[in-house]
């Protein structure tokens, strides 16, 4: 599938999931019922005394996954933004060229004495996008919708590894895992229309097509971690 025109991809995408609906919308719908956990992590982090960790995770586009881990208890905040290029081209229009070496990501803020990284980590892999897929998610292309963990810390680093490992010895996945791992790179916040875009949004239709069935799957799957009222943003500009 082609990428988005570079001058308006919001635009496009609102056409394209329109264009979604009908036999295209079952198959979304049939795909998400056969989503499943994968096995928890071996390695993961102890519980801690501190309260706030960080975690920067992409897979496909940020609206998504942004979404799924606002629902998830243990998360104090998710923000949308960009991860893996410069400041210079961490804006939207710039990024959906897809040749910035950003991707969209989400930042993760979480309470380590209530959910572990490495849980967090089994939610992406399970039901927040597909690893399997190598620079796409659902209708998106480009290497901005790639599978990426930013891990935060030697410790993230290795557990992030070693779970990718886990998963693709156990074969969980008939196809390979495509999920990589850029250490060393900075976060920076999306615009605001962006933040909570699925809340705020439930009936965009490229929203019912693609991310609703991901609020189902973290309920239906992890229902002890799934929380009915989404942590919004509530101020993106002291995010950045």
């Amino acid at each position: 599938m082609p990428k988005y025109p570079q001058f308006n991809s919001m635009a496009y995408k609102a056409v394209l999931a329109v264009a979604l609906t009908g036999a295209a919308l079952l198959t979304q719908l049939a795909q998400a019922e056969s989503v499943r956990v994968v096995p928890a992590p071996v390695m993961d982090t102890r519980t801690k005394a501190t309260t706030t960790e960080t975690a920067i995770l992409a897979g496909g586009c940020f609206w998504g996954v942004q979404g799924v881990f606002q629902h998830v208890k243990g998360v104090t905040n998710a923000v949308s933004g960009y991860a893996g290029g410069s400041k210079l081209t961490a804006n939207y229009d710039v990024v959906s060229t897809g040749s910035t070496g950003h991707a969209e990501a989400v930042k993760v803020t979480f309470d380590p004495s209530k959910i572990s990284y490495g849980r967090l980590l089994q939610i992406y892999f399970s039901v927040a996008h597909d690893p399997t897929e190598r620079n796409h998610q659902g209708p998106d292309d480009g290497t901005q919708y790639r599978s990426t963990i930013f891990p935060q810390s030697a410790e993230q680093a290795s557990i992030a590894a070693a779970y990718v490992a886990q998963i693709s010895k156990a074969h969980v996945y008939q196809k390979p895992m495509a999920t990589t791992i850029e250490p060393g790179k900075l976060f920076y916040a999306a615009e605001a229309h962006h933040q909570n875009f699925l809340t705020l949004n439930p009936d965009y239709p490229y929203i019912v097509v693609n991310d609703l069935p991901k609020i189902r799957d973290l309920k239906r799957l992890f229902p002890n971690d799934y929380r009915a009222n989404a942590i919004l943003v509530a101020n993106s500009a002291a995010s950045r």
